[in-house]
């Protein structure tokens, strides 16, 4: 019997924050790119995280064999289709998978080439799964000053205008928090609205609470990647609570990264009871050696979840998804019916 038996979402999940120690392991041997281990086994703890890392930084390291290994078409796709194939074998119904084009354009692709390949992997492993629908948001990204990539980032943002409703559903902004103002990525959501694109930002993980006002009041959004440290701002959580404003939690993740200290007193429950739309995804699935289930549980067992409040917290998903119409429809249909 499932632990969970109702419409699983994930809106938060990094594609490259997704793929199998032995996938990168293989990706690597065909392409000759030198690993600091010769199996699988040895790379796990170069490309997964622990209670030992000291913060975000050292989190974000965890990233640079993965991003390495996947600078070809090929390897897009195969990481792409696998990780479609392993949500759909979880359970999750619906999951709005996320990468940065630019990271992949370091030997020879250009951004629509590594966006064609994910998408093409993400058609693949849909056909290869049962019941699992998918949307892609492209990342824009931030490496310190805003004005570093200013070009390719407008060029993301620009790809997923073109792409809208051939497989992009719509844009965020993640990478380094802290290392300038967010305020100075103003641009790359000015665009956004322009193109009548759908938009979420990353805000308030490593970043205080003022980075979720700069995104909520300034840039417009009503989706934020983690947010969690809202709950430094009373006035703010009334703000957001009022406007709608939706939360991508990320337990495991935001606990590893140092930016919470525990599943105990992690804020996303009083976050909820105070009226914000608190949802629970994965983030990093290999990196942080979770699946949507194991969240539900450290949610459930030690965050002072209910079950009701998992359901609710699906439903505030599929609410701030960007998914179609019928397909939204469908599953608050379905989640609504499970609410005891």
């Amino acid at each position: 019997m499932k632990r969970y038996d109702f419409p699983k979402l994930d809106l938060h999940l990094h594609l490259d924050g997704a793929i199998s120690v032995n996938t990168i392991f293989e990706l690597a041997k065909e392409r000759g790119i030198k690993l600091p281990s010769n199996n699988p086994e040895g790379l796990v703890p170069y490309v997964t995280a622990d209670a030992d890392i000291s913060d975000v930084n050292e989190y974000l390291k965890k990233f640079e064999i993965p991003t390495a290994v996947l600078q070809d078409k090929p390897a897009l796709r195969r990481a792409a289709r696998e990780a479609v194939i392993n949500l759909g074998e979880q359970g999750v119904r619906y999951a709005e998978i996320r990468f940065a084009p630019q990271l992949h354009t370091k030997k020879f692709l250009k951004q629509p080439d590594a966006i064609d390949a994910v998408l093409e992997g993400i058609s693949e492993g849909k056909m290869e799964s049962d019941n699992v629908d998918i949307g892609l948001i492209l990342c824009a990204m931030s490496f310190g000053d805003a004005s570093l990539n200013k070009k390719e980032n407008l060029e993301t943002v620009r790809l997923a205008s073109e792409l809208k409703g051939k497989g992009i559903d719509g844009i965020d902004l993640a990478g380094a928090e802290c290392l300038c103002p967010l305020s100075d990525f103003s641009y790359i959501f000015e665009e956004a609205k322009d193109l009548n694109l759908s938009y979420t930002c990353h805000a308030g993980d490593s970043d205080g609470p003022e980075s979720v006002r700069t995104a909520i009041l300034d840039f417009g959004a009503r989706r934020i990647g983690h947010g969690h440290r809202i709950i430094e701002d009373t006035e703010l959580c009334r703000l957001a609570a009022g406007l709608g404003v939706t939360l991508e939690i990320c337990l495991t993740s935001n606990i590893q990264c140092k930016t919470q200290a525990s599943y105990e007193t992690h804020p996303a429950k009083r976050l909820m009871d105070m009226g914000i739309k608190v949802t629970l995804n994965t983030d990093n699935p290999v990196i942080a050696g979770v699946t949507l289930d194991s969240e539900y549980d450290f949610a459930v067992l030690q965050g002072g979840f209910s079950m009701n409040d998992l359901i609710r917290a699906n439903i505030n998903s599929v609410e701030a998804s960007f998914m179609p119409p019928n397909l939204k429809n469908k599953l608050l249909e379905e989640l609504s019916g499970k609410i005891k």
